[in-house]
């Protein structure tokens, strides 16, 4: 399914450039296939934002090789911003109030940084609850990563997620709960999904109010379900979009927080990440930066040029196959006319039929 570079987003040349089939409109134009339209609500800070946009576009971009796909970036109020980012936002993201007018096939809501401790406080808690009520009328289905998946939660069924002892991050295995439900077709039965959160929303709650869990870890709880109708919601609570520098890039900038004495513990290492070879760099590293803040000198390097060899990404195919499978279904179940859901003899209640 080749993405159509629509705009000029910055985005879509740098996807090029690492060999994603990116087409051109005027190439779009001249294929006689369905194209589908998928909605990016990027709700992400500033330093993430751009790299988002290719995450979830790189995974779309992956699926099925005769669709086109037109993705739509947006964001909502409530986010604090740079000039810089908000005028990436005002060149390259269409308004809210021009997505409902022209409607979606699929909508995509990223994760974002909060501010306190209670989801329904925070400046977004409106602005995103009102293009999730939208969305749940008028898309096929909304996949929701992270925090959106915890806020949605907690918006549609009332529980509130959990503050966890520690940081849960790394890269955990998963085991399929449900082999045989659609989203998780044809894909390994155990995998690997990263995990970079404080909360957690338990599968226990999850399933006391109905949702199916499709997909969790022993050790980093539920990744992956669905809302009981079976597909109008997806839930992912780690982050299958993640690049392999993804948790390097998170690491570093804790040890820059240690270091600025935001923090007083030096941050651990995420789990099952760094092979041995890289946890002996990173420990003589953590010497350095320590001997440098105790003394006011400055930050060493941070040596990611001797490791970035050493780091694998053990979750992408999974991701492709289980973005590829949710593609595929709305596919079949969308109506032509993206202004709405579902084409006729579809049930809203139970959509794929279960």
């Amino acid at each position: 399914m080749p993405l159509v570079a629509h705009t000029a987003l910055p985005t879509f040349e740098r996807l090029r450039e690492e060999g994603e089939d990116v087409l051109s409109p005027d190439r779009a134009s001249q294929q006689d296939i369905r194209e589908m339209h998928i909605g990016l609500l990027n709700m992400m800070p500033d330093a993430a934002l751009e790299a988002t946009e290719r995450q979830f576009f790189r995974l779309v971009g992956a699926c099925n090789q005769i669709v086109q796909f037109h993705i739509h970036p947006f964001t909502i109020e409530g986010l604090q911003r740079s000039p810089q980012a908000q005028a990436h936002i005002d060149k390259y993201y269409e308004p809210f109030a021009k997505i409902k007018e022209d409607g979606l096939d699929a909508l995509i809501i990223s994760g974002a940084n909060v501010v306190g401790t209670q989801l329904q406080e925070e400046d977004f808690w409106q602005p995103l609850t009102e293009v999730f009520s939208w969305a749940h009328e008028n898309v096929t289905s909304v996949l929701c990563s992270c925090l959106a998946t915890h806020a949605v939660i907690q918006y549609c069924y009332g529980i509130e997620r959990t503050r966890l002892p520690a940081k849960r991050w790394g890269v955990f295995s998963h085991k399929l709960m449900d082999r045989r439900h659609p989203l998780v077709a044809e894909i390994n039965t155990r995998f690997d999904v990263p995990h970079s959160r404080f909360n957690e929303v338990f599968r226990s709650d999850m399933e006391q109010h109905g949702l199916k869990i499709l997909a969790a870890s022993s050790d980093a709880g539920v990744h992956l379900a669905v809302s009981p109708d079976g597909f109008r919601v997806v839930f992912f609570q780690g982050h299958p979009e993640y690049d392999e520098i993804s948790l390097l890039k998170e690491y570093k900038r804790e040890v820059l927080r240690f270091y600025n004495a935001e923090i007083n513990i030096y941050p651990p290492f995420p789990e099952n990440y760094f092979n041995a070879g890289v946890c002996q760099v990173f420990s003589n590293y953590q010497q350095l930066v320590i001997v440098a803040k105790n003394t006011g000198q400055a930050l060493p390097e941070f040596p990611e040029h001797l490791i970035l060899e050493y780091l694998d990404n053990t979750w992408r195919d999974t991701a492709k196959a289980v973005f590829n499978n949710w593609l595929g279904k709305i596919y079949q179940l969308t109506n032509q006319d993206r202004r709405f859901p579902f084409m006729p003899g579809v049930d809203p209640s139970n959509p794929l039929d279960l």
